[in-house]
């Protein structure tokens, strides 16, 4: 978030200024722009569970923007700032999950190779003990959430964009540890490609199969993306 400009002026006032640098006059106070964030975010959370809890409940043809807004008793500008349209605003966990991911893959080892350094991502996002938020086997009403977003094509679109954006950001992560160009090498496309390859089709037949295991499944589908030829 960036901070006002200083106010035009001459002579000392202007170097106290220049000087006063972030802290200077019209700049955040500290530690200001980090709850403003924090706020920020909370609000987005109670949109987005809001979009979502509505969602599953009455079906996303029923869902009205001032719903959401009613829900979480905040203006329609302020939906606005945060999301384009109500399938993002239903879909902004998954969002945030992807998000979680990407985090966990800038911080793995350099040396680690593409494809373990994913599924080590992967797997740290599904066991991360973070009470408020869980990964999906252990979130209610996920497993709901997916098959409405094979049903419904508008979230079907929304979700394929959230999906390709943060994939896109698996690459240049890659890429980044790799020393590689993201756009015109092909080996960080082909690695996440694995990766995000089993992680959908874990989850897909997580979602099928009431019985299925995510963490079970996940591992079998590395499993199988690492086997040559896979069997």
């Amino acid at each position: 978030m960036s901070s006002e400009q200083p106010a035009p002026g001459t002579g000392a006032g202007t170097r106290a200024g220049a000087d006063a640098g972030a802290d200077g006059p019209g700049a955040p106070a500290p530690g200001e722009a980090g709850r403003r964030e924090r706020k920020a975010r909370r609000t987005r959370e109670t949109m987005a569970a809001a979009a979502l809890r509505l969602t599953l409940a009455h079906g996303l043809a029923a869902l009205a923007v001032e719903d959401v807004t009613d829900a979480a008793d905040v203006s329609r500008r302020t939906f606005s700032r945060h999301f384009a349209s109500r399938e993002d605003a239903v879909l902004d966990c998954l969002r945030a999950d992807f998000t979680r991911i990407n985090e966990a893959l800038a911080a793995r080892p350099a040396a680690e190779a593409p494809v373990a350094a994913y599924r080590a991502a992967v797997t740290a996002w599904l066991h991360d003990p973070d009470p408020e938020h869980p990964a999906w086997h252990r979130r209610p009403g996920m497993r709901d959430l997916f098959v409405l977003i094979d049903e419904e094509p508008a979230l079907t679109a929304a979700f394929r964009r959230i999906s390709v954006a943060e994939e896109e950001r698996s690459i240049r992560l890659v890429a980044a540890r790799l020393g590689l160009h993201p756009e015109t090498d092909l080996r960080p496309a082909v690695a996440v490609g694995l990766g995000v390859a089993a992680l959908h089709a874990a989850t897909r037949t997580w979602v099928r199969d009431p019985a299925g295991d995510l963490p079970t499944l996940l591992d079998r589908a590395f499993d199988l993306a690492a086997a040559e030829p896979p069997g």
